[in-house]
């Protein structure tokens, strides 16, 4: 265990410094978001901006294309959020159908995203990276469109790529997962409050 610590300081200490700002804006965009604040969404552009140069800078063109996906999302839902007053704006929840629609979806993706990997890239574990994907976009999705489903598909997929990140000897991402796994279950409790909130009002 000493080791997996001295894996995730060596990497906090060594990352550069657009590292380190990928690390805040991450966290505060997920702060934010938990706060339902409308801040979530330009702090949320940049993330993935600055993600998306990481990546694309290290080959990673994959994860650089998902980072546009996400882009767009958020953009989308900063708009949906503001034509609805934002903080304002009602927390729901997905219908029976909407659940079994996005859960068909993620599938789809998932098989999509994995044969394409498998078939023009050298990805490892194309499965599970694709898998990771499309619960991402999906969340993604669903988040700007404030319903609460979104923390679910989020949970799921950190609780994925911790333990993958680790199998991978890369401790320190698997460290920064792990800090927005304990942020996305406290997001899911705010705004099941909100929702309770919304029930009594």
């Amino acid at each position: 265990m000493s080791e997996v610590f001295k894996t995730i300081w060596s990497g906090i200490a060594g990352a550069g410094w657009l590292d380190q700002v990928n690390l805040v804006l991450g966290i505060a965009g997920v702060v934010l978001m938990v706060r339902r604040s409308l801040w979530a969404f330009p702090v949320g552009l940049l993330a993935v901006t600055v993600q998306g140069v990481l990546f694309y800078r290290a080959r990673f063109y994959a994860d650089g294309t998902l980072q546009i996906l996400f882009f767009g999302a958020l953009a989308w839902g900063w708009w949906h959020w503001r034509r609805g007053d934002g903080p304002d704006l009602p927390v729901t929840r997905l219908s029976g159908r909407g659940r079994v629609i996005t859960v068909a979806l993620v599938g789809i993706g998932t098989v999509g995203w994995a044969l394409a990997a498998r078939r023009w890239t050298d990805a490892v574990m194309p499965w599970r990276d694709a898998f990771i994907a499309a619960l991402q976009v999906a969340g993604q999705v669903l988040q700007a469109r404030k319903q609460i489903e979104n923390w679910a598909l989020f949970t799921a997929a950190n609780l994925v790529a911790i333990p993958a990140y680790f199998s991978a000897k890369l401790d320190y991402t698997a460290f920064l997962f792990a800090i927005y796994f304990v942020l996305g279950l406290m997001g899911w409790r705010a705004w099941w409050k909100v929702i309770q909130a919304q029930k009594t009002a």
